[in-house]
């Protein structure tokens, strides 16, 4: 069997191969009103696509704990028992094939509040248009010159949203996933809060290392004591800002060394795996994209570590695929935009390494 269609264990579950769907979002949830954020007939016929094409673990878009914690107003969220009863129906297709749902608990910090990404490029709405509001952040930074410029939170605002992750955690679990991983990548608010580049505070939330991570890690603690100890939890991370692997950028921003301190934390506070991605904080930072180009970044987590990683970022091929796992570099793939392109993408590699994906029992023929 080739290491892409071996299992996975982490904790109590077993997730039946390694090629894994990330998050990604659809902004086709309804913007106001009893069914804001709550997952439609697309997000399912989405979802289930890829659990009939043999994807192991499916993670949903991200789902914003609050309403303003919403990318764009058309997010899904997983803030009232409404959402938690339409994302049952999703969840329960999934296992019947065999995938194993997850969520990817989010709040959008400094970035939300925008268009969906084919209208007017994703432009920021302001807070006096329809379906705008005012974003928050660790700090007063905007995103970009045309972005809002978010609230600063207070102490009392950054313990309500703790409380909000974990508010979402439990409905997470009542929802019928198994696997909950939580958003700290991206430019997002927990990502705000890691990277200098966005945390300008002075209070203990900022500063210093341990200043920045006390918001993310507070977030994961008390996610931790509600979801099972039998089920995993991951974290994605952005594993660099991109800015000090520019010899002629001199911003000050989150680093790869600052990453596998933080993963060891995160391990210490019970997180089983690590998704790692890497940029969106900085808008014009130089990114080095090509094939496989975040991979190094999680391989060395998981050297210096020994904690479980999957890797991302324009992993397309079965082979490619395969060699990042036989080689130790991660420990899983999350594909994104290949699986947009071929839901049956684990079919298909199945077949390339000679391997097999059950089908489901209504392609069976006699």
């Amino acid at each position: 069997m080739s290491s892409l269609f071996s299992p996975l264990s982490l904790r109590s579950l077993t997730v039946p191969n390694r090629v894994w769907m990330a998050a990604m979002c659809q902004y086709s949830a309804a913007p106001d009103g009893d069914a804001a954020g709550v997952p439609t007939d697309w997000h399912f016929a989405h979802l289930a696509a890829r659990a009939t094409g043999g994807t192991g673990l499916i993670i949903t878009e991200a789902t914003a704990v609050v309403p303003e914690g919403r990318i764009s107003p058309y997010d899904l969220g997983i803030w009232n028992d409404a959402q938690v009863t339409a994302f049952r129906r999703v969840t329960d297709f999934l296992k019947s094939q065999g995938s194993v749902p997850g969520v990817q608990l989010a709040h959008a910090g400094r970035k939300a509040s925008t268009e969906r990404t084919w209208v007017d490029r994703g432009r920021p709405i302001a807070p006096d248009e329809p379906h705008g509001w005012t974003p928050v952040g660790p700090s007063a930074v905007p995103f970009s010159a045309a972005s809002t410029t978010p609230e600063e939170l207070t102490g009392e605002g950054i313990a309500a949203i703790v409380r909000a992750f974990a508010d979402g955690a439990r409905r997470a679990l009542a929802a019928g996933f198994e696997v909950v991983e939580i958003h700290g990548a991206h430019g997002y608010l927990i990502h705000e809060f890691l990277s200098p580049y966005s945390n300008h505070r002075t209070d203990g939330y900022g500063g210093s290392f341990e200043g920045r991570t006390r918001f993310p890690l507070e977030v994961v603690d008390a996610v931790r004591a509600v979801w099972p100890d039998e089920l995993p939890l991951f974290f994605r991370v952005s594993a660099t800002d991109w800015l000090t692997e520019n010899p002629e950028d001199d911003r000050e921003g989150w680093t790869l060394d600052d990453t596998v301190r933080f993963a060891k934390e995160l391990q210490a506070r019970g997180v089983d795996l690590l998704d790692v991605s890497t940029g969106g904080n900085v808008p014009d930072a130089r990114i080095d994209v090509h094939p496989g180009y975040q991979v190094p970044f999680a391989e060395r987590v998981r050297r210096e570590t020994g904690m479980p990683v999957a890797a991302v970022g324009l992993i397309t091929e079965p082979e490619q695929a395969e060699h990042v796992l036989a080689s130790g570099r991660a420990d899983a793939v999350l594909l994104g935009r290949e699986l947009l392109r071929d839901p049956f993408w684990a079919r298909h590699a199945a077949v390339a390494l000679g391997d097999e994906v059950p089908s489901p029992v209504q392609y069976h023929r006699a």
